[in-house]
């Protein structure tokens, strides 16, 4: 489309280079910037042009183009506005979705904008019409409709004007008055508070009183009184009857017609399929209630003017219904467009280049005008965070058949690509103890075991009386919080499940499951020690790919492979993996272009393979959709501009971020749907709705109201006041709005930690205590598993990032008291004491000596004397303190590597030991062996051992079974 300067009204220079509403009002055929402070301030004799610009995640700027026409508008204002709509469109590079709003019938995306509503004032400026002046108060009478947003209109103040399905607004002198018809939803009518709340702040400055007055309650009650009062007294109400608003759509099959020279002729076709429509020519396609304009990207700026102007005559000469118009772009259609044809390609041959938007932008800039706005922005490549604390519980459990089996916790990050497993992770969360369950469904496993798994998980969540987070994940898709519980995670060929030993023996197929002393190959990946993940592919050349690292073996023969792309940091992680998959070997390293023969017979000879990365599905923009899932037929409608409020407690809804989505799923929710979120979940994927191509393998997290991770919350401005609140809906906002808008309520209680099948998930048994394992120290946090709360709480403290190398061991806390404290006395000492003396030992920076030899700290638990006269919140406050002793550290002069430490012999020290010592750091199993003996196990002094880097240290430590 050719753009030249005339063709930009000044009005509009600068505009959508920012996120954000920018408005203006047609003042003598012109738009006029709207100031801020009156945005949502909308006349019923005005037209407006409404711009929304939106911010994606990676940095491009999206626009929506409205122009909402007010009741009593002049035509030629409301052509006007839909002829600057266009304009508006080419200054910023025909890329906007262009929507015709109607006073009274506006979309649910244009009323988002303006939460919790718009109420038309009388008046105009251009119209002939007088903003009407301050006056005393007027009683008037409101209908609200709507479960997400509330469409407002002002309806006779009249006892006739009452009924039982919606939601009317009594806005008196004194008193607002909320009257619920007995066939409302308790969505409604939470919505309608919204209404009630800004009609209190914005024509009584915040003071007056709220009253919910229910259809059909009795006359005992005063408010109903009052209320009815205004009505002159009570009576019954009759039936609806049917209004404009209530009439059905125009159900008629859809109508193309092609714009030539102002004239729309029909296209004669059995099917709309998408080789209808020209690039040089524009469309009206008239679906009844919706009218759709499709603009070629070769058309001009007057060929676009006049399909605007055919498509509001066919508007206006509809009397039954009030249908919205929107313009689209060719190449920026919107679902709802494409929805309507039969047949659409999942890419379309059109030239969508910058040379448009680049145009505009240069004679803009020659402007003056900064155009960083319109140019396209490079991605926003960030590495994905976990969102979780990974310094949980973890338990891991293997199913075969109908049964789940409970693995050993060295054999937890070990799974099989024929296989289903459960996961049942624990973790501490802002006030409580939280816990996520989820199944890792193998890409060869059986249908019956994948089943099984994800009964099996539900059940537990179930048990736990739903307060935990449920995922679905298969291989091959996991998100960045299962690699980061897992931090190593290795995917073996084949299965050991009865289920898949059974498939493959009647399908004839060859076991191809791994051995350890065979040919294996295994691709690495991650992005550090803390996410890392060895998978098993072929072991043939064409699984090679210049992008990763390989581990190569043939029994005892070990070679790892380097490919020309990868860094440093990726080769470490090659060292890591490789104490997990052949401990004790030495390796034979292979760069990308000089391999050696042995290595390439291994994999069969020489071949070609890839050299780009493997690209997982990028996190797009989030999208909220409310659902009704009801026989099996899943019907969804879109939230937009959403936020907190919208997430309703009697509803279930689907956050989709495209590579993975959330089932949310409210408390007052019947626990048969609760138990249908993940078929909702698989249902959402399978119809992909917004036709984004969503992966049928996509994760599925289902998430439970109360209980909901942080890795749900990002995506909102989360008050956790708001989501502690009992109730349903309606109840939780009228205390809201009687409270003067802030939630009222006391912190949550910490719940007690989550447990499944009578153990606790926060402090491990043996058996299912977590084997040590390779990780890197986050400067402000300890990353330890295995630990008592309060040890952790300690090293916590002890972390001190600028002070020591972070492959070391926390480093010893010295003098915490004068002596072991054993006497009553010093138990029922003042606790103030004992807080200062450790927030002053913490104080202290440890000596360059002190962080390069690691210390422990002999913890001996000492029973607090009862005390009748203290109250149990003065105890409960503190038993950390009382609880624990902490012995006093030894001289400055006496042997190094002996210095105050607990010493116990290297069998009970090492992981198989049969007589293991409780309640020691399991990630530093080498600090408590004596010098001697750590130097004949090690060949090399402490010193020597915490100068070695991390990986090292840690091979070292498997060799001797210390790690």
């Amino acid at each position: 489309m050719a753009v030249s300067m005339r063709d930009l009204d000044p009005a509009f220079q600068g505009a959508g280079q920012k996120a954000g509403l920018e408005i203006w009002r047609i003042e003598n055929f012109n738009p006029v910037p709207v100031p801020k402070s009156s945005y949502g301030k909308f006349f019923t004799g005005d037209s407006y042009v409404i711009l929304k610009t939106t911010a994606s995640k990676s940095g491009a700027l999206r626009h929506d183009i409205h122009y909402w026409l007010g009741k009593d508008t002049s035509q030629d204002e409301a052509g006007a506005a839909a002829i600057k709509t266009v304009e508006l469109d080419a200054a910023l590079g025909g890329r906007a979705v262009q929507y015709r709003e109607v006073q009274g019938h506006e979309t649910e995306k244009f009323l988002s904008y303006f939460k919790p509503c718009i109420i038309p004032q009388e008046g105009g400026v251009s119209s002939g019409f007088k903003h009407p002046e301050a006056e005393k108060h007027k009683t008037r009478l409101f209908v609200c409709r709507g479960k997400h947003v509330v469409h407002v209109k002002e309806v006779p103040f009249a006892r006739a004007s009452l009924n039982h399905d919606d939601i009317f607004v009594l806005d008196t002198e004194s008193k607002i008055f909320q009257f619920n018809g007995s066939n409302s939803s308790i969505q409604e009518r939470a919505k309608a508070l919204e209404v009630v709340q800004y009609i209190k702040d914005t024509y009584h400055e915040g003071k007056c009183e709220v009253a919910a007055v229910e259809d059909g309650k009795l006359m005992a009650d005063p408010e109903t009184g009052e209320f009815w009062g205004f009505f002159g007294g009570f009576a019954p109400l009759p039936r609806k009857t049917a209004s404009d608003d209530d009439k059905p759509t125009d159900s008629r099959p859809p109508k193309l017609l092609c714009v030539e020279k102002g004239q729309a002729e029909p296209v004669e076709t059995d099917s709309l399929k998408r080789e209808l429509l020209d690039t040089n020519k524009c469309y009206i396609l008239d679906c009844g209630f919706e009218v759709f304009v499709w603009l070629g990207r070769n058309t001009s700026l007057d060929e676009r003017k006049s399909a605007s102007g055919v498509a509001d005559e066919i508007v206006s000469g509809t009397d039954q219904l009030k249908p919205q118009i929107i313009r689209v772009i060719e190449g920026f259609e919107t679902v709802m467009f494409r929805s309507k044809f039969d047949s659409w390609p999942q890419t379309t041959d059109v030239t969508v280049s910058e040379d448009g938007r680049g145009k505009v932008a240069a004679l803009l800039k020659r402007q003056g005008v900064n155009v960083k706005g319109l140019l396209k922005a490079d991605p926003v490549r960030e590495e994905p965070q976990p969102h979780i604390d990974c310094t949980g519980h973890l338990q891991v459990w293997h199913v075969n058949g109908q049964e789940k089996i409970l693995l050993q916790a060295s054999d937890q990050s070990k799974f099989y690509s024929g296989d289903c497993f459960i996961f049942q992770y624990t973790y501490p969360g802002e006030d409580k103890e939280d816990c996520l369950i989820g199944t890792w469904i193998g890409k060869n496993s059986v249908e019956e075991e994948r089943a099984s798994a994800n009964s099996l998980a539900s059940k537990m969540v179930e048990s736990m009386k739903f307060l935990a987070s449920q995922a679905r994940i298969y291989e091959g898709n996991e998100p960045i919080q299962f690699h980061s519980i897992l931090q190593s995670f290795i995917v073996f060929k084949g299965g050991i499940s009865e289920g898949y030993k059974t498939y493959i023996a009647q399908k004839e197929i060859p076991d191809d499951t791994y051995n350890e002393n065979g040919v294996a190959l295994f691709r690495i990946q991650g992005s550090g020690p803390d996410n890392m993940q060895a998978i098993q592919v072929e072991p043939v050349a064409s699984s090679l790919n210049s992008s990763y690292c390989y581990i190569l073996h043939n029994g005892p023969a070990v070679f790892t492979w380097s490919g020309n792309s990868t860094s440093a940091e990726n080769q470490e992680l090659v060292e890591r993996m490789l104490d997990l998959i052949k401990p004790n070997l030495q390796s034979k390293p292979q760069r990308e272009g000089s391999e050696s023969e042995q290595f390439w017979d291994l994999l069969g000879g020489k071949s070609e393979y890839p050299s780009q990365k493997i690209l997982r599905e990028p996190e797009s923009d989030p999208h909220l959709f409310s659902c009704h899932f009801s026989k099996g037929n899943l019907k969804v409608t879109e939230v937009y501009n959403f936020s907190q409020d919208d997430l309703m407690t009697e509803d279930i809804f689907v956050l989709d971020c495209h590579s993975e989505i959330f089932v949310w799923v409210g408390q007052q929710v019947d626990s048969k749907s609760r138990m249908q979120a993940l078929s909702i979940g698989e249902k959402f994927l399978e119809h992909d709705f917004l036709l984004e191509k969503l992966s049928r393998v996509a994760p599925i997290y289902v998430v439970m109201e109360g209980s909901e991770p942080p890795f749900f919350t990002r995506f909102f401005k989360w008050d956790s006041a708001k989501a502690a609140m009992l109730g349903n809906s309606f109840q939780r906002k009228l205390t809201i709005v009687k409270s003067g808008g802030a939630p009222v309520l006391d912190k949550p209680k910490r719940r007690t930690s989550a447990s499944y099948g009578g153990r606790s998930s926060s402090v491990p048994d043996k058996s299912s205590q977590r084997s040590s394992r390779s990780m890197s120290v986050s400067p402000d946090r300890v990353r330890v598993r295995g630990r008592s709360p309060a040890f952790n709480a300690l090293a916590a403290n002890f972390e001190n990032p600028n002070s020591r190398n972070l492959s070391t061991p926390p480093p010893v806390i010295r003098k915490l008291y004068p002596k072991s404290v054993t006497t009553d006395s010093a138990i029922l000492a003042p606790k103030s004491s004992a807080i200062a003396a450790l927030s002053s030992s913490f104080e202290q920076p440890p000596s360059a000596r002190e962080t390069m030899i690691p210390r422990s700290l002999k913890v001996s638990p000492v029973m607090p004397k009862s005390n009748p006269e203290k109250n149990d919140k003065e105890n409960s406050v503190s038993t950390r303190v009382e609880s624990l002793t902490i012995q006093e550290d030894v001289k400055e002069d006496e042997v190094e590597d002996e210095e105050g430490l607990v010493i116990y012999p290297y069998e009970r020290l090492k992981i198989m030991s049969t007589d293991p010592v409780p309640n020691i750091d399991v990630t530093k199993r080498e600090t408590y062996l004596s010098s001697a003996e750590f130097k004949e196990k090690f060949g090399m002094s402490k010193d020597a051992f915490y100068k070695l880097p991390k990986w090292k240290q840690n091979k070292l430590k498997m060799a001797v079974q210390l790690f």
